[in-house]
C-alpha cells in the first residue's frame, strides 16, 4: 500500500513537467522534488526519537536515504532532526537554490584529501587506471555517506552537551596566554612532537551555538577574547587624555617608522596624517613649519619636531612634562586637526553614468516581483518583455533595438538572467538587478547603498588607489615584522573609512583587462584588506563553523560577481583548484567568475595571504611591478622564521600546516613539497634538508596551526 502511494506521488511530480516548451529538461529539479517526497514518506513512516541514545538509529536512517545515483540526500540530516510537513517540503522544492561554495574551515579529513590527491595525479590514465575510476567513485560515495551519518550523531551529541573525542580542542598557550584551536588528530599529528607541544591544559569544546549570533558584538571583547583586557598584552587601560598628538608622515619613510616605534614604546596614542594620502595637508605642513619634511610631531599646538627632538626631550625630562600637559589641556583652535571624513577622497567622484540614470528610471517603472521559473521560486525578478516595453517607450526604440540596448545594460552588470541562460532577450525570461541578487543583498559588503551612479573607472586606477591605502594602513597600524595588527586603530582611522568607500567602485569594473602581475597584486592586496574588513565587521571566528562563514560568506561584488575570501584564494589565485579536503572546485564550468581565474596556480601566494591568524604569514602590500620578487621574499620570510624548521641531528623537519593543506600546489608528494620549500631556506638549512631527503631518513612533523588573532 505504501509503495502504491509513493508511485502515485512520483507520477504526480512527473506530470507537472509536461510543458513542451520546457521539454522536461530540468531533470535535476524533478529528481530533487522526487527525493523530497521520499524524505516526507520516510519521516511519516518512522518515529525519530531525539535523545542521546538514538544516534545509531540516526546513522542507520542516514545510510538508507540516498537517491538513485548513490549520493546522500542533503536534506536527510536536517529532516532527521526536525520532521517537515508537506507544506514545508513544497516550499523547499520551490525555493531558489542557494548552493554553498566549497570552503576550507580548518577541518582535516585525510580520506577525502587522499581521494583528491589521487584524482589530481591521474592526468594520463592507462586502461587499468580507467577501470579503477568506478572503484574510486564508490569509495568517495561511501566516505560521504559515512561522514554524513557521523555528522548527524556529532550534532546531536553537541546539542545534548556531551563531548566528542574527535571534536576540536581549545589549547591554552602558557607562554603568551593566547588560545588556538587545534585540528582533529590525524596520522601525522600522532607523531612525536616537541615537549612544549605535548603539554596541554584542560580541554574544552570550542563549539557554542551563541558564537553564531553576531548581533551587537562588542569590538573590544572580540579583540581581547573571553579573558578580557587584563590578560592581553598592550591593552592596559590608560587615563583619559584631553589633548592629542598629531604626527605628519609619508609613505616609505624610515624616520616615520622610528617615530611610530618611539611613541608605541611610550604608550602614547596619536593620530597620523599621511601627506601622500591627504595631499592638502602637505600645504598645511609647509605653511606651519616652512617645509615638507616629515616626520613632524605636534603635542596639541606645540610643534615638537622629529625623532631627534623627541629623544632630546626624553633625555632632558621635558617629554614627560609635555605629556602631562596633554592629560590636562584640550587642544586650541590653532592645533592641527585629525583627518576629516572624506578629506581629499576621490572615491565616488567622476562623471555620472548615463546608463545608470536610465536604469534608475527603469527600476521605478519595472516593479520586481517573486516569480516561478522551472518549478522554482525566484525573488525580485522582472520579465524581459517588461524591460523591453520600458526601453522602447523611454528611449523611443523599436523592440529589436530595445533588446540590443538591454544587452548593453546587462553587459555593464546592471542586471543579469537569474540562471545566466542568456545575456538579455525579449519574452518571459527572468532577470534581476545586481543589488537584488540574494547573495549580493545578504553577503556582499561593498554595495551598501545599491549600485553606484558614477561611471566605472578603469580597474588599474581603482587598484592603484586601494594599494596606496593599504600601504598607508599597514605602515601605520601593523608591526614592522608584519606579525601584529592593531585592528582597533584600523577600524576608526580615516584611511580605512576611505577604503570602505573605494571598494564600492569595484561593483562594475572590468577585471579581464588585468595582466597576470596586476591580477596577482590586486587580488592578494584585496584579500588581505578584505580579511581585515571581515574581522572588524563580524569578529574573529571562534571555530570551524565561524571560519566557514568567515571564508565563504563575507563577500565583495567585483565586476558584477560575488567573491568570497575562499573564491579569491582558491578560485582566482590558485587557478580554480579545490580547497583542501573538498571535492568541488570554487567555479563551475558555466560560472562567469572562471574567466577571472589565473591560468595556473601560483604556489607562493600562500605566503602572502593573511587571514588574521598567528600562524599565518606576515602582512604586507604587493605591487604589480615587483610581484614575483616580493612573493619570493614573502616565502623566504615565512619559511625562515618558523615555517619550516630542520633538525639535522634528530632528522626531523617541522613544517607549517600550510605546506600540508596546499601540498598539491608545491609538488606531487611530500618529498617534492619539501624540495620546493628548500629553495627559500637559508643555504645551510637548504643543504641539510636536501641531504636528509636524499637519504630517505627524514621524518616530517606538521606544526599545530594557531587560529587565534594576530594582535
Amino acid at each position: 500500500m505504501e509503495s502504491t502511494d509513493k508511485d502515485e506521488k512520483n507520477l504526480a511530480v512527473t506530470e507537472e513537467c509536461t510543458d513542451p516548451g520546457e521539454k522536461c529538461e530540468d531533470e535535476g529539479d524533478l529528481s530533487r522534488k522526487t527525493k523530497m517526497l521520499n524524505v516526507e514518506e520516510a519521516i511519516n513512516s518512522s518515529n525519530v526519537d531525539l535523545n542521546n541514545e538514538s544516534e545509531s538509529q540516526i546513522q542507520g536512517g542516514g545510510n538508507s536515504e540516498k537517491d538513485s545515483n548513490g549520493h546522500m540526500n542533503e536534506s536527510t540530516s536536517s529532516d532527521a532532526v526536525e520532521p517537515l510537513d508537506s507544506n514545508q517540503i513544497t516550499k523547499e522544492i520551490l525555493a531558489e537554490d542557494k548552493s554553498e561554495e566549497p570552503v576550507f574551515d580548518g577541518t582535516e579529513v585525510p580520506e577525502m584529501e587522499d581521494a583528491r590527491r589521487s584524482s589530481n595525479q591521474s592526468v594520463e590514465l592507462d586502461s587499468e587506471a580507467q577501470g579503477s575510476l568506478n572503484e574510486r567513485a564508490a569509495a568517495i560515495r561511501n566516505f560521504v555517506k559515512e561522514k554524513s551519518a557521523i555528522a548527524v550523531s556529532t550534532f546531536m551529541r553537541r546539542l545534548s552537551g556531551k563531548k566528542d573525542e574527535n571534536e576540536f580542542k581549545v589549547e591554552a598557550d602558557k607562554s603568551d596566554g593566547s588560545e588556538c584551536i587545534d585540528s582533529e588528530k590525524t596520522g601525522s599529528d600522532a607523531e612525536p612532537r616537541p615537549k612544549e607541544v605535548q603539554q596541554k591544559t584542560d580541554e574544552r569544546t570550542a563549539w557554542n551555538p551563541l558564537n553564531l549570533i553576531k548581533i551587537g558584538r562588542n569590538f573590544d571583547t572580540f579583540i581581547a577574547g573571553e579573558a578580557g583586557h587584563e590578560d592581553v598584552p598592550g591593552l592596559v587601560e590608560q587615563p583619559a587624555v584631553k589633548g592629542r598628538i598629531i604626527v605628519y608622515t609619508k609613505l616609505w619613510c624610515e624616520d616615520c617608522k622610528m617615530v611610530r616605534l618611539f611613541l608605541h614604546q611610550k604608550r602614547l596614542k596619536y593620530v597620523e596624517i599621511n601627506i601622500d594620502i591627504f595631499p592638502s595637508r602637505k600645504l598645511e605642513l609647509e605653511k606651519n613649519t616652512g617645509s615638507f619634511t616629515v616626520p613632524k610631531v605636534y603635542f596639541n599646538d606645540l610643534l615638537i619636531g622629529g625623532l631627534t627632538e623627541l629623544k632630546k626631550m626624553e633625555d632632558s625630562g621635558i617629554l614627560d612634562e609635555n605629556v602631562d600637559v596633554l592629560f590636562k589641556e584640550e587642544p586650541s583652535s590653532s592645533a592641527p586637526l585629525p583627518p576629516l571624513p572624506g578629506e581629499d577622497d576621490e572615491s565616488g567622484s567622476g562623471k555620472m553614468d548615463e546608463l545608470a540614470t536610465i536604469v534608475r528610471k527603469m527600476r521605478e517603472s519595472v516593479a520586481p516581483k517573486d516569480r516561478f521559473y522551472k518549478m522554482r521560486r525566484f525573488s525580485n525578478c522582472f520579465l524581459g518583455s517588461e524591460a523591453v516595453d520600458f526601453l522602447s517607450e523611454d528611449q523611443y526604440l523599436e523592440r529589436d533595438e530595445a533588446v540590443e540596448f538591454g544587452r548593453k545594460l546587462a553587459s555593464k552588470y546592471f542586471f543579469r538572467h537569474i540562471l545566466d541562460e542568456n545575456v538579455f532577450e525579449d519574452g518571459n525570461h527572468l532577470y534581476r538587478f545586481l543589488d537584488h541578487d540574494p547573495v549580493v543583498m545578504t553577503q556582499c559588503y561593498n554595495i551598501p547603498r545599491g549600485i553606484i551612479d558614477v561611471a566605472p573607472k578603469p580597474i588599474i586606477e581603482v587598484a592603484s588607489r586601494l594599494r596606496l591605502l593599504s600601504y598607508a594602513i599597514f605602515e601605520a597600524y601593523v608591526s614592522v615584522n608584519g606579525r601584529h595588527v592593531d585592528y582597533r586603530s584600523i577600524q576608526v582611522c580615516e584611511e580605512f573609512k576611505r577604503y570602505i568607500r573605494t571598494i564600492e567602485e569595484l561593483q562594475r569594473v572590468e577585471i579581464d583587462d588585468l595582466s597576470r602581475e596586476e591580477k596577482l597584486a590586486f587580488f592578494i592586496n584585496l584579500y588581505n584588506m578584505m580579511a581585515i574588513h571581515a574581522l572588524v565587521t563580524c569578529g574573529h571566528p571562534a571555530g570551524p563553523l565561524d571560519r566557514k562563514k568567515f571564508f565563504g560568506d563575507f563577500k565583495y561584488v567585483i565586476g558584477g560577481c560575488a567573491y568570497s575570501l575562499s573564491a579569491i584564494q582558491n578560485g582566482i589565485l590558485r587557478g580554480n583548484q579545490r580547497p583542501p579536503y573538498n571535492i568541488a572546485k570554487p567555479f563551475g564550468q558555466k560560472d562567469r567568475r572562471s574567466k577571472a581565474a589565473l591560468p595556473y596556480h601560483e604556489p607562493l601566494v600562500h605566503f602572502a595571504l593573511v587571514c588574521g591568524t598567528k600562524s599565518g604569514p606576515a602582512l604586507r602590500c604587493y605591487s604589480p611591478g615587483d610581484i614575483d620578487k616580493e612573493l619570493m621574499e614573502a616565502a623566504r620570510d615565512f619559511l625562515r622564521n618558523g615555517g619550516l624548521i630542520v633538525d639535522p641531528d634528530a632528522k626531523v623537519a617541522s613544517a607549517s600546516k600550510i605546506l600540508k593543506w596546499y601540498s598539491t600546489d608545491f609538488g606531487k608528494n611530500e618529498t617534492e613539497v619539501l624540495k620546493h620549500a628548500a629553495n627559500y631556506l637559508e643555504p645551510e638549512q637548504s643543504e641539510q634538508l636536501l641531504e636528509l631527503l636524499a637519504s630517505t631518513q627524514l621524518k616530517v612533523a606538521y606544526q599545530p596551526y594557531d587560529w587565534s588573532i594576530n594582535i
